[in-house]
């Protein structure tokens, strides 16, 4: 079993919200939201496979490789021990990949989506990142190869918060975590065109940077044919939107999740 945390409302009735991070991340980037959406739901924090307190779970030996079908039933047994049978779901970066692939195995869990900093195509500078990544992550230092995509993704001074904070978790994972990770690469692109193509009729709520130079043009462009979806961009801010403009982030999820209840 994952490691999560719980936040339970006081009132009855109240809905959940649970939070997935991104790669190389875990739980606590969720620091600025906990507060402010505690006062109206529940809150599940998961820390994914080898992330945060996940650190030492104990993985399947018949099952050594990890896939995004493994990766989200490991998420859904979260909830299934909580007996949450419905949730709005956060994510930023790569955790919004894995709310998408729950929206398409269990739509039934999903009350909706926000999608902060959403990978839903990988551009040309993106894959090859990508390539760098998997040409030399088996000779050079885990931490080189991260540190180096936190400065392409997060380059600005203003992003310097955030980057810092995404360094200092990944330096909690083992380098074979790591590489368990990035060998999930190898399904984004499929993965995401699939998505594109497919809509869920599921709420769903973009949250990005205007400084996301990556991942926001596409993004747009999905928002624009999928009838479902909403966008909210945020000025000065990169790639992790819930760090660096909490107070819009926070005021703009909750108001989407309120305009649907």
């Amino acid at each position: 079993m994952l490691h999560y945390t719980v936040y339970r409302n006081n009132k009855k009735k109240s809905s959940w919200i649970t939070f997935i991070h991104g790669a190389g991340g875990s739980s606590s980037i969720w620091f600025k939201q906990i507060r402010y959406f505690s006062k109206y739901f529940n809150l599940l924090l998961i820390d994914l496979r080898g992330h945060g307190n996940s650190k030492s779970l104990m993985v399947n030996p018949f099952q050594p490789k990890y896939t995004f079908k493994v990766v989200t039933e490991d998420i859904i047994g979260v909830l299934d021990n909580e007996k949450i049978i419905k949730s709005h779901f956060v994510g930023i970066s790569l955790g919004t990949i894995l709310i998408r692939k729950i929206a398409e195995t269990s739509p039934e869990r999903v009350v909706s989506m926000i999608m902060a900093g959403a990978i839903i195509k990988l551009n040309f500078r993106s894959r090859l990142m990508m390539y760098f990544g998997n040409l030399t992550k088996s000779f050079l230092p885990y931490m080189l190869i991260y540190k180096m995509f936190a400065w392409i993704v997060m380059p600005n001074s203003n992003h310097k918060e955030s980057r810092l904070l995404f360094v200092r978790e990944a330096r909690k994972l083992y380098r074979k975590e790591f590489l368990r990770w990035y060998k999930l690469t190898t399904e984004i692109i499929p993965l995401l065109k699939i998505f594109r193509k497919i809509e869920v009729k599921i709420p769903t709520l973009y949250i990005m940077g205007a400084q996301d130079y990556l991942f926001l043009t596409p993004v747009r462009k999905l928002v624009s044919q999928h009838s479902y979806s909403k966008l909210i961009v945020l000025p000065e801010c990169g790639h992790v939107v819930n760090i660096e403009r909490p107070e819009l982030f926070n005021k703009g999820m909750l108001s989407f999740i309120d305009d649907g209840i």
